[in-house]
């Protein structure tokens, strides 16, 4: 596993902490966990599809949470006493176990709904910029802004 020095980069940026304990994360152990099996597709321009595989999973036994721009989805199937006693399992390879599995959202990208559809779990969200964020011109002299697309 290689490791690299990002220390250079601190001296010429501003505000990319975040960007770079990312990176650290990335190259961390967190990669070897694959389950459950997950999609991230993108759907327009600014909006985005995670697909999670929770077959055997209800709606009640999952959560999802959205928290420091982490998504956080959890899964952990209740006991059902009732099922237990009907059949024994010869074999088993469908997996229930409880699952916690974390995305890290970029700034300014919110979950706009969820649903649980043929065994898969979809997640969506879109990326909104704030007007605040948005490119402007300045103009010199004058000490107003003004919108790039107006001065264009």
């Amino acid at each position: 596993m290689r490791h690299f020095d990002l220390s250079p980069l601190y001296r010429s940026t501003v505000g990319f902490d975040r960007l770079f304990s990312l990176l650290d994360q990335v190259s961390g152990v967190e990669a070897a966990n694959s389950y459950p099996p997950y999609n991230i597709e993108r759907t327009g321009e600014n909006d985005y599809r995670i697909s999670v595989a929770v077959a055997g999973f209800a709606e009640e036994d999952l959560a999802i949470e959205t928290r420091e721009n982490t998504l956080i989805i959890k899964g952990a199937k209740e006991g059902r006493g009732d099922e237990a006693g009907k059949s024994e399992v010869l074999h088993q390879g469908i997996a229930a176990r409880a699952f916690e599995r974390r995305f890290q959202l970029a700034d300014h990208v919110s979950v706009t709904g969820a649903s649980l559809k043929n065994g898969l779990l979809h997640v969506d969200l879109v990326r909104e910029i704030p007007e605040a964020s948005k490119p402007r011109r300045i103009q010199i002299g004058a000490g107003k802004l003004v919108e790039a697309s107006k001065a264009a």
